[in-house]
């Protein structure tokens, strides 16, 4: 696998990032960087993004988690943020992001009595590194996200950003990113999306991520994640869904996981306001407490 990565400097500068890189090697040789904040013998909160942001999204919400007494993790996806980018979309399948991540948050941090938030890709892979090994957590938040097994036709506006992001010649992160909020964020924040990507030819695993969602019941990914379902209907710890009010391409999704996953009845299921796609961006600080509630109360 040829590997790209981005150099340093591009992340130079960038506002409200103060946080030490940390680094693990997993499959072929592949750097994925993580953020490790807050006390060592904390609760483990693990942060995970989806397409295409990276942890950068989360940068809100950490100080607010570690200040609570939280250890956070935020991994970056291979091919977002500062790991590694495979330079052949090929190389990227949803199988492959499942196990490159497990390998880093099961295998070699060893993290235990976790809380899973995924949002986005960060819910497809998250919930997949979970059910792979339920033991390893103790609760789950979702958020804008879903767990897709091909048996329902997903939306036309779904289906046209997967071509979008297949074949536009030209793919700007930071404006998909932008017009993914409900509020535009500065200049400089677009660019902070932007900034890991130096040309279009590390954005391979960004455009491939839309294909890899299962659209049909044969898709490579749809049986592994009806297994995950198996898995999910047999959940009995904590599940909490905070989805965001100004997201039409996720509205609804919240309905699977408080229907079908035990641990999710009687759970405060809340909505967060004012909030599109990317609620970390456009409300870090109360998706911040919503978790940090849910955590005291369970």
């Amino acid at each position: 696998m040829r590997l790209l990565r981005t150099p340093e400097e591009r992340f130079a500068d960038l506002p409200d990032y103060p946080f030490e890189p940390h680094y693990a090697v997993v499959g072929d040789e592949i750097r994925v960087h993580y953020l490790d904040e807050g006390p060592a013998n904390g609760e483990v909160v693990i942060l995970m993004h989806g397409e295409p942001s990276w942890s950068y999204l989360y940068r809100k919400m950490v100080p607010h988690l570690v200040d609570a007494g939280r250890r956070v993790v935020a991994p970056d996806l291979v091919g977002f943020g500062k790991s590694d980018k495979p330079a052949d979309r090929a190389d990227c399948t949803y199988a492959r992001h499942v196990a490159w991540m497990s390998e880093l948050l099961v295998d070699q941090l060893d993290l235990t009595a976790a809380t899973l938030v995924g949002q986005d890709w960060g819910g497809l892979i998250g919930l997949r590194v979970l059910t792979g090994a339920p033991d390893r957590f103790a609760r789950i938040v979702v958020a804008n996200t879903g767990l897709p097994t091909g048996d329902q036709r997903l939306s036309e506006a779904f289906l046209a950003w997967q071509d979008y992001a297949r074949t536009s010649p030209v793919f700007p992160v930071g404006r998909i990113v932008a017009g993914g909020c409900a509020e535009p964020p500065d200049p400089q924040v677009v660019a902070a999306y932007d900034a890991p990507f130096p040309d279009e030819s590390f954005k391979e695993a960004a455009r491939i991520f839309p294909s890899l969602v299962p659209t049909s019941p044969d898709d490579p990914a749809a049986a592994d994640n009806r297994a995950a379902w198996e898995v999910l209907r047999a959940w009995t710890r904590p599940l909490l869904c905070a989805f965001s009010d100004r997201d039409p391409i996720t509205a609804g999704g919240d309905r699977p996981f408080r229907e079908l996953v035990p641990g999710a009845t009687g759970q405060p299921h809340t909505t967060v306001e004012g909030a599109g796609h990317f609620l970390q961006e456009d409300r870090g600080p109360e998706f911040a407490r919503v978790i940090l509630d849910f955590l005291e109360r369970t």
